[in-house]
């Protein structure tokens, strides 16, 4: 609900209009809730109205009549409908634009009211109401001299050989094998789940790696290793997958459903070597040293993620210890998909591959409801910071991001942007972009001390595939890396 105004004085009388006299009515019935009563005075319905007809009879086309001529008893006689709902359309704007600069509350949401509910009464007073989100109030806490504790993760050699031995596997075809399947193998799978006998969903033709386990974006199947290994080309398999405690339907949260697996295909595949060839086609690297480093670059820009988590974790719980003011279910329910967006933007620009995207997006899904009122707590109170300290995203702050995540998406800066644009995605990395700022000024701030990371709890084995066994239409509405795709690209997004 934020408008734009203009203090130009060569701009032509709309930006001069009076204000609008108005009676202002805001009750709270929830911290992130207003009601407000708009009440405008008769004499205002009125001069909006004069105004309307003024506009309109000068070139107002009535039969019998030329243009502009017809008497003005006439023309409002004939377009008194229009008239009437341009006065409704002008009266809600204007009104609206004032709410916005008046009222001593920060919406973060669009009005909700019914347009064509709202009439234009006759006679009176001209009344409508609307219910608006709000940030909620709050002193802003004391984010001066935190102590913080950074882990220190140091990149050896072998994790990025690891790494390299990773992104080769994800970038090679597999071959299929007439033999058992393997630790690491890719077994191409049709699935059905069925809970008490009723089937739930099915899953037709899913390529997974074999590991410990395969996530769902509602549950785990934690023995799915253990059932798979040894099994072939035709062969079924059955194992349970424990559904999340967070899922729409309450009978089957935290319950076990079961899951038939028919194997369609087992393939292997086999590393390529890093020829001249080969690495001119992963990248344009004209040595495999170059290619090391650029890996390793990768690995940590994922270090410096995970710190940054770490820290805005333990900032976090510091500065969110009083705020425990509840949050309206119907903005939690809004606010999934831009905590998605958030964490898959994050992730990409800090050089994650997507199966590792899947897996962590996979763990948020399953806890996602309270994972989000989390988030939202977080954002209120670093946003009121970033308001206080005049933090902004300037341009070539989203320039930088855009940068990083072409970089990891194989395409151009310009093709990045677009798709981001047309996805509604610039919002999600503007707060990003100013979270991370609130985080690093915070930083700055704190006494920090470094302590070596512990090992990460992340299980490197589990597979995880976009799909809800549920069946649910929520919880297959995790945003796809839209703008990652190899598909054609427009002629703009080529340049």
């Amino acid at each position: 609900m934020s408008t734009d105004s203009s203090s130009d004085s060569s701009v032509d009388t709309v930006a001069e209009k009076t204000p609008l006299k108005l009676e202002l009515k805001v009750d709270s019935p929830h911290p992130c809730l207003r009601h407000v009563v708009v009440t405008i005075p008769r004499e205002e319905v009125q001069r909006y109205t004069r105004e309307a007809f003024d506009e309109m009879v000068s070139d107002a086309q009535v039969p019998g009549f030329r243009a502009g001529r017809a008497p003005r008893k006439l023309v409002e006689k004939q377009f008194k409908d229009r008239i009437s709902e341009r006065v409704k359309s002008s009266l809600l704007m204007d009104s609206l634009s004032q709410v916005t600069d008046e009222a001593e509350f920060s919406a973060i949401s669009e009005p909700d009211f019914d347009f064509e509910s709202i009439e234009l009464p006759e006679d009176g007073d001209f009344k409508y109401e609307f219910k608006v989100e709000v940030r909620p109030e709050f002193e802003t806490p004391n984010w001066k001299g935190l102590k913080l504790v950074r882990p220190v993760e140091p990149i050896t050699d072998n994790e990025v050989q690891k790494s390299i031995r990773g992104l080769l596997g994800r970038n090679c075809q597999p071959e299929a094998v007439d033999q058992p399947a393997e630790d690491g193998d890719l077994i191409l799978l049709n699935a059905k789940f069925r809970h008490n006998g009723r089937v739930l969903s099915e899953m037709e033709e899913e390529r997974v790696r074999l590991g410990k386990s395969l996530s769902f974006s509602d549950g785990v199947c934690e023995g799915f290793g253990e059932v798979m290994t040894g099994v072939r080309e035709g062969e079924y398999r059955t194992a349970k997958v424990k559904i999340s405690n967070e899922v729409q339907l309450e009978e089957l949260r935290g319950q076990e459903v079961d899951a038939e697996f028919e194997v369609i295909e087992v393939s292997r595949k086999i590393l390529p070597e890093l020829t001249p060839s080969y690495l001119m086609d992963l990248g344009d690297f004209e040595s495999v040293a170059e290619f090391e480093q650029f890996v390793r670059s990768s690995l940590e820009r994922q270090v410096v993620y995970r710190q940054d988590q770490e820290l805005r974790k333990q900032v976090v719980e510091l500065l969110t210890g009083e705020a425990k003011w509840d949050l309206p279910p119907d903005l939690v329910r809004r606010q999934t998909r831009r905590e998605l967006e958030r964490k898959m933007l994050e992730m990409r620009r800090s050089g994650f591959d997507e199966e590792t995207i899947r897996r962590l997006v996979n763990v948020l899904k399953q806890n996602l409801r309270s994972a989000t009122e989390s988030s939202l707590r977080e954002h209120f109170i670093l946003e009121q910071i970033a308001e206080d300290e005049s933090i902004e995203a300037d341009p070539q702050d989203y320039d930088a991001e855009i940068e990083l995540i072409a970089e990891q998406s194989e395409m151009t800066p310009r093709r990045v942007r677009a798709r981001l644009e047309k996805n509604g995605q610039m919002d999600a990395l503007r707060n990003q972009i100013i979270e991370r700022k609130v985080i690093g000024l915070i930083t700055a701030a704190a006494e920090v001390e470094e302590r070596p990371a512990p090992a990460r709890g992340e299980d490197q084995e589990m597979f995880a595939v976009y799909h809800s066994v549920l069946g649910t239409k929520e919880t297959d509405s995790i945003p796809e890396a839209k703008y990652d795709d190899k598909g054609p690209a427009t002629e703009d997004e080529k340049k």
